[in-house]
């Protein structure tokens, strides 16, 4: 018997929030790679920004938006791979910043950095679905899991264009609410790539011990929703301080 999915609309809105903020504090972030004086002030600032955008902006939102999705039967989360799903997508956000960022702009080396994150972010979805522990086998629409990872791509080269071409901060808002469509688009359209098969409820080794609770979701959006407000905060005291240096 096929198992079907339902979403909770309220966790669908606030994984669509964080991502944006997210991608709003990442942009902010990236603008002092290149602005960097030296390799350190510049891994700094491309390892924060790859924090940002790939933990708060797309793990955070995929990880919100899978508590989002009903299975139809009880789901929990296994903790490592949950855990190295947030690793990849912040190890594939931060070398493509830093690909981006290193020399001169150009649109080649934009495209190669785009497909870097943008596979890193794909495999962070996909890995991030086999930390899904419940009494069903999960299969996938190839066609579907296609289309989804040419979105993570092209997102992925908009985010980078983004971080290095945008300054002004009606154009960065602007910009990370179009983000969030996209990070949004690439985990929605990579849920629809799913089929899931009853296996008569035998649960998998690991269930027990596995990340559940009603409210999980709201939860990592709080803790999410702080610490980028924080880096934002103390982002914009930075930033202060640096202008009054140099006035």
């Amino acid at each position: 018997m096929a198992a079907h999915q339902s979403y909770n609309w309220m966790l669908i809105v606030l994984s669509y929030l964080i991502s944006v903020l997210g991608s709003y504090t990442a942009l902010q972030l990236a603008v002092g790679i290149p602005a960097a004086h030296s390799s350190r002030q510049r891994t700094a600032a491309i390892l924060a920004a790859g924090a940002a955008m790939g933990v708060g902006a797309i793990w955070a939102m995929h990880f919100i938006a899978m508590l989002a999705c009903d299975m139809g039967m009880p789901v929990t989360y296994d903790l490592a791979r949950t855990s190295l799903s947030a690793v990849l997508a912040f190890a594939a956000c931060s070398l493509g910043l830093g690909i981006a960022g290193s020399g001169s702009f150009n649109w080649p080396k934009l495209v190669a950095a785009g497909v870097c994150m943008g596979l890193g972010v794909a495999g962070m979805h996909y890995l991030g679905m086999t930390a899904v522990l419940m009494g069903a086998f999960i299969t996938y629409d190839v066609s579907i899991v296609a289309l989804s990872v040419l979105i993570a791509i092209v997102a992925s080269i908009a985010a980078l264009w983004l971080a290095f071409n945008l300054r002004g901060m009606a154009q960065m808002v602007g910009s990370a609410l179009v983000m969030g469509i996209a990070v949004c688009g690439m985990h929605y359209t990579g849920m629809a790539a799913v089929n899931l098969e009853d296996n008569g409820s035998q649960l998998p080794a690991g269930y027990a011990a596995g990340l559940r609770g009603d409210n999980l979701g709201v939860s990592i959006f709080a803790v999410a929703l702080v610490l980028l407000v924080v880096v934002l905060v103390l982002n914009h005291m930075r930033q202060r301080r640096r202008e009054a240096i140099t006035i």
